[in-house]
């Protein structure tokens, strides 16, 4: 074991936002968008916007998840970082706001070791408009950080976050190198790293620099 990656899932390893593509099927994409880009700039507390945006999804069915789950697009270089991550010794793991119902399979196929994530309540086969058990927010994110950090014996230096809103401040703060990728104004000013091209391969120099393979490109 050499480090700890730790990743956001929407706008970092994904392409999208996991919770629009869903709304995309309820027909409240519009506002759905509207009230995620207010909660990643920071305007909005991300707990309350959550429940807001999966309140509009009330009466869906279940099996939309499945056809969301078809059209995932992993993020250019976020496979590739993973693999070359594993090969090297590091542990990875997935820290979403998003949901457990359509990262799961997605991280499993990608060898993820970790994934903490939201949970939509779902009852008799369809949305309540509810989330299940407690909020993944930016203090539950850092939480989950420091959880597996402590597991595996990984020292802060040697622990990559990499997200792009307001709710990843927390666990790019606990890191030791915290990368903010095509990200907020709200991340960029706690981020150790700015990275603003298309790929997150782009992120691999500074994985090597966190176990002390080169010295850290910034």
């Amino acid at each position: 074991m050499i480090g700890l990656l730790v990743s956001d899932v929407d706008s970092t390893f994904l392409t999208q936002e996991v919770i629009e593509l869903v709304a995309e099927h309820a027909g409240v994409r519009e506002r759905v968008e509207e009230i995620t880009t207010a909660a990643m700039r920071g305007e909005l507390d991300f707990s309350q916007s959550l429940r807001a945006r999966v309140a509009l999804l009330e009466g869906l069915d279940e099996s939309v998840l499945g056809s969301v789950r078809e059209i995932l697009e992993p993020t250019p270089g976020a496979l590739e970082l993973v693999r070359r991550a594993k090969q090297e010794g590091w542990v990875t793991a997935l820290v979403s706001g998003g949901f457990h119902e359509v990262i799961d399979e997605l991280a499993a196929e990608a060898g993820i070791d970790h994934v903490r994530a939201n949970r939509f309540e779902i009852i008799d086969g369809r949305f309540t408009g509810k989330v299940l058990g407690p909020i993944v927010d930016g203090v539950a994110k850092r939480e989950a950080l420091e959880e597996f950090a402590e597991l595996h014996g990984v020292p802060r230096e040697r622990i990559v976050a990499m997200g792009d809103g307001a709710n990843d401040r927390e666990m790019l703060i606990a890191a030791g190198t915290g990368i903010a990728f095509r990200a907020k104004p709200a991340l960029r000013e706690v981020a150790d790293v700015v990275l603003d091209g298309e790929s997150l391969w782009d992120a691999w120099p500074h994985l090597e620099a966190a176990a002390g393979k080169v010295a850290p490109t910034r």
